[in-house]
């Protein structure tokens, strides 16, 4: 069966609920961001230079989404890793959102909660698409294939659902009982899994001491 082909959309499918039919995630915007962040840094177009991503390839490739972050940071002085995490975290949602419902992935129905508030009714029109993805998580968690081989996709969807508490994907007994491993997929991930861990951090503190 195929899945999306970029880590945003992935991501996003993974915070979907299977059983309660719907989006679950406190930081999805943080998520889908450090996401684009971490395809392109595998895809070649991001480097690191002092901490913070570099524009190593500026050709655009065949996504705009991530065309668009990467257009963010090639045109901005250097920032933190945490500082493209946050930075469109809202828009990203939406923009992730109508990319897979154009795509055919998902339905969106504008709907109405006790006849007043309007919200979008998101409905997978396959969850096996989300029973894969989430297979892939767990075969990235206990070491890779049969072939020992570990599929740099499937490594960080799970680091990023690990860093990002995706609870759908991964409860907090599953992540510290993959922690080790968590850590590693995290290094192969790039800069971006740990970036999306501690801006969720800065924005708990922030939110603690106001």
């Amino acid at each position: 069966m195929n899945v999306p082909n970029s880590l945003p959309e992935r991501l996003y499918l993974l915070a979907y609920d299977t059983h309660r039919q719907k989006i679950r995630c406190g930081d999805l915007g943080y998520l889908l961001r450090a996401a684009a962040l971490a395809d392109l840094y595998l895809s070649g177009h991001l480097t690191e230079e002092s901490g913070r991503p570099q524009v190593f390839v500026r050709r655009p490739g065949p996504d705009p989404m991530l065309d668009a972050v990467l257009g963010q940071i090639a045109d901005s002085r250097p920032r933190p890793w945490t500082h493209w995490v946050r930075k469109s975290s809202r828009g990203m949602v939406r923009t992730v959102r109508d990319q897979l419902a154009a795509d055919g992935w998902i339905r969106v129905e504008p709907r109405r909660r006790y006849g007043i508030l309007r919200y979008n009714k998101v409905t997978v029109r396959d969850p096996r698409v989300v029973t894969q993805l989430t297979r892939g998580v767990s075969t990235a968690l206990q070491g890779g294939r049969p072939s020992g081989r570990v599929d740099p996709y499937e490594a960080a969807a799970a680091a990023l659902a690990a860093n990002g508490e995706l609870r759908a994907v991964l409860n907090r007994k599953d992540r510290r009982r993959h922690k080790q491993r968590i850590n590693e997929l995290s290094a192969v991930t790039g800069p971006a899994a740990t970036a999306l861990r501690k801006a969720i951090q800065q924005k708990r503190a922030a939110q603690h001491a106001s």
